[in-house]
């Protein structure tokens, strides 16, 4: 059994780990989950996620869902491509694990609220609270400040080498440049020259290109 994807590239967390899987360079079949018909609360889904939720991932006999885990999991085992978590340099490793913890507990809350309400709730009838928008723009641009200095000394998050700590950011930023917030990360010189690196690499560019036809649709 090869290695199988269950969720949609328009999901933030299953694009994170399309994006990992591209960088290390893995064979993997992408299965739809159609969010719409409720298809993640099913039986057959619950039985990966028993959250409802996307992305969940098959390989071989292990079932994970979390998408940060099963990142980890992906650079863990396969030795192919990019070493996102610089394995072979425990300092560094130590500093992939801080930074995956800033972008999950600091940066995700916030920058995941904005584009909640600026681009999710007008797609599905729901009008946006700006209150919380003008509040989670508030708690961003803090935590973009605390980057800001960091990006001024380091090439990337964790150490001068891509990993996972940066892989994650790609999704949420991408989403972020299409509402009126765009500044947040362009009028940050250091923020901005680190996602226009990160942004070009030919993981992600392949994800983004999945997601701009998408939308195209709709």
């Amino acid at each position: 059994m090869g290695v199988k994807l269950y969720g949609i590239p328009l999901s933030t967390p299953t694009a994170a780990v399309m994006t990992c899987l591209a960088e290390k360079e893995v064979e993997y079949e992408l299965v739809p989950v159609n969010l719409s018909t409720g298809e993640h609360k099913t039986p057959t889904h619950l039985a990966k996620n028993p959250f409802g939720k996307i992305p969940a991932l098959e390989d071989g006999s292990i079932t994970l869902f979390e998408s940060r885990a099963i990142t980890a999991y992906i650079s863990h085992k396969y030795q192919s491509g990019t070493d996102l978590f610089r394995h072979d340099n425990i300092e560094e490793a130590a500093m992939v694990g801080v930074w995956v913890e800033v972008e999950s507990q600091q940066f995700s809350p916030p920058i995941g609220s904005i584009i909640y309400e600026i681009l999710v709730k007008p797609y599905t009838g729901q009008t946006t609270d700006q209150s919380a928008v003008d509040a989670n723009v508030v708690k961003l641009s803090s935590v973009l400040d605390v980057y800001e200095a960091r990006l001024s000394s380091s090439k990337y998050l964790a150490c001068d080498s891509f990993t996972l700590a940066d892989l994650h950011h790609l999704p949420y930023i991408y989403y972020l440049l299409k509402t009126p917030h765009a500044d947040l990360i362009t009028s940050r010189p250091h923020v901005n020259a680190w996602w226009e690196d990160i942004s070009a690499r030919p993981s992600f560019v392949k994800v983004a290109e999945q997601v701009d036809a998408i939308i195209a649709k709709a």
